[in-house]
């Protein structure tokens, strides 16, 4: 067990330079749960904590950005969600907020990355495939968050897993990239950093952490869930979904397509505790945790494993 009285030395490298951050682990920006709550729990710790858009509320964004700035002085970011957040104004909403480090998914990269650019920012770009991996680059990101099939939420119906994705994209950019999906740690963050990883982002770990504001009901699920817990919607249509099996997820898999109104009724699922109200949104790596604790005990001990887990491994060859 990690002392959390005391913190890990830092890891530096292209990632947490560019961040300015202590730990190379970011918190994945998860419609309605990636607030302020959460993400400065993860910033106080170290790590980067990112505020999200995809619930498209800004006005309730703009507020939680603001917290941020009362609950810590540490570095933090902010998701533009392109599918979901659709007002042209969305980079210069980000850019008064002072953010200094944005990631964009769920759309082009090309569509925002000059302009976030041009107003100073470092930009990544979450890609599912090496095709959307080149365009980023080309678009002159600088840095890629490269998502497996595996992890939770929107997906590529056409899903590779991080284990095939991550070290086909690391040997084709010389980008730093954040691995995502099936990442929750010290081993899973080991093994991203073998395949070609500099950092990596945790989705469910997270929402099942204690400062997570999600129901308990969600949080039991993953911590009692198998990883043959979740469900992938939408294979034959866009866009995809992994997300835990419940009656009603079931039911939604044998539709050809799955509607974005089925989560319209997300707030009652994610704080109400009423599993089938909407889709729960998450990866496989849930049948990996087994409890729920603190963020800062969660960083601690990814962090302390992980070092472990390298020079296990060094020392064994």
């Amino acid at each position: 067990m990690t002392n959390l009285q005391v913190a890990p030395l830092p890891i530096t490298n292209r990632v947490t330079r560019m961040l300015g951050i202590d730990y190379p682990i970011v918190q994945a920006p998860m419609g309605w749960i990636a607030r302020s709550q959460l993400a400065s729990a993860v910033s106080n710790s170290g790590a980067l904590g990112i505020i999200e858009t995809s619930s498209g509320e800004l006005d309730n964004v703009r507020q939680e950005i603001l917290l941020m700035r009362e609950l810590t002085d540490k570095p933090f970011g902010v998701n533009i969600a392109q599918l979901f957040v659709r007002d042209p104004s969305i980079v210069d909403f980000v850019v008064e907020q002072g953010v200094k480090f944005v990631t964009t998914s769920a759309g082009n990269p090309q569509q925002y990355t000059s302009q976030l650019k041009a107003a100073g920012l470092t930009v990544f770009h979450v890609v599912p495939t090496l095709a959307a991996a080149l365009k980023a680059v080309d678009a002159g990101v600088d840095g890629l968050v490269v998502e497996g099939g595996e992890g939770g939420g929107f997906k590529n119906p056409q899903d590779v897993s991080t284990m095939v994705l991550l070290p086909l994209i690391a040997s084709k950019v010389s980008l730093p990239i954040i691995a995502a999906g099936g990442i929750c740690d010290g081993v899973s963050m080991a093994a991203a950093f073998a395949l070609g990883a500099e950092a990596v982002q945790m989705g469910t770990r997270m929402v099942s952490a204690a400062e997570s504001p999600v129901h308990d009901n969600w949080k039991n699920s993953i911590v009692d869930g198998a990883e043959t817990g979740t469900v992938f919607l939408n294979r034959l249509s866009r866009p995809g979904l992994r997300a835990l099996r419940t009656e009603k997820t079931t039911q939604l898999e044998k539709q050809d397509h799955v509607p974005l109104t089925e989560m319209s009724r997300a707030l009652d699922l994610y704080f109400g505790g009423d599993m089938e109200a909407a889709i729960a949104l998450t990866g496989q790596v849930m049948g990996r945790i087994e409890s729920v604790k603190p963020v800062q005990e969660i960083i601690y001990e990814t962090i302390a494993e992980l070092r472990s887990v390298i020079s296990g491994l060094a020392s064994a060859i």
